[in-house]
């Protein structure tokens, strides 16, 4: 093996509540996953098959660090999601064996410049900035599958005691095992790949100093503060 010519970057991992820490690949995000965030954002949701995009490992904030608000924007929005930890990987994977491949679950943040992110709309740009940020992405510990319903859960959101975001995994447009088999058929799925399911309506903007907390029902907990 040859010498590296710089020093390799550090592994990004997340808390298990078993013990030990899960390293990360990759995050991948499906979009508009709930009837009623998808009718807030202007669109129709029995109309659009999943759609995923991603943002960078390094970009996770973990064991209830704070989060620096981004440059660039003057609206960073909360997305509260349950994460799906894959502990195998696969390839055109079929829905009824995709939760085979799961090693936990999570709750996770998709923090948004949403400002940044309707202007690359409205210009027909790449989203990465507005979703792709350092620090876009705080997610809480992960907890083993076995025992986890992720088809069913009250999803929370709250900045201090403000209740912001409520629903139900039960209220999403595509179930775990098929935006897990969906996407699939687009990469090659690993372990360590972490993916975030959409979020329930109600999201809205965060300020510096904000207390954020997420919660599933069944699954756990995300805790950070904006500074």
């Amino acid at each position: 093996m040859q010498d590296l010519v710089i020093p390799a970057p550090d592994q990004p991992t997340l808390p298990t509540t078993s013990g030990g820490r899960f390293p990360v690949r990759r995050v991948y995000c499906v979009g508009r996953n709930y009837a009623a965030h998808a009718r807030e954002m202007g669109h129709d949701p029995d109309r659009e098959p999943p759609f995923f995009f991603t943002k960078p490992a390094s970009a996770l904030v973990t064991d209830g660090a704070d989060t620096p608000y981004p440059p660039g924007t003057d609206r960073l929005e909360h997305e509260v999601e349950l994460v799906v930890a894959l502990g195998r990987g696969g390839t055109d994977v079929a829905v009824g064996d995709a939760l085979d491949l799961v090693w936990g679950y999570g709750v996770g943040l998709d923090l948004t410049r949403r400002d940044l992110q309707a202007e690359a709309k409205r210009l027909g740009r790449p989203w990465d900035l507005a979703k792709g940020f350092d620090a876009s992405v705080p997610v809480g510990p992960l907890v083993p599958a076995s025992g986890v319903d992720p088809t069913a859960g009250t999803v929370e959101l709250r900045v201090a005691d403000d209740l912001r975001q409520s629903g139900d995994l039960a209220d999403q447009i595509w179930s775990v095992a098929e935006t897990v088999a969906e996407l699939s058929r687009w990469v090659a799925l690993a372990p360590g790949d972490l993916l975030l399911t959409g979020t329930p309506d109600g999201v809205g903007p965060l300020r510096r100093g904000d207390v954020v907390t997420g919660t599933i029902a069944g699954v756990g907990s995300v805790h950070t503060r904006i500074v």
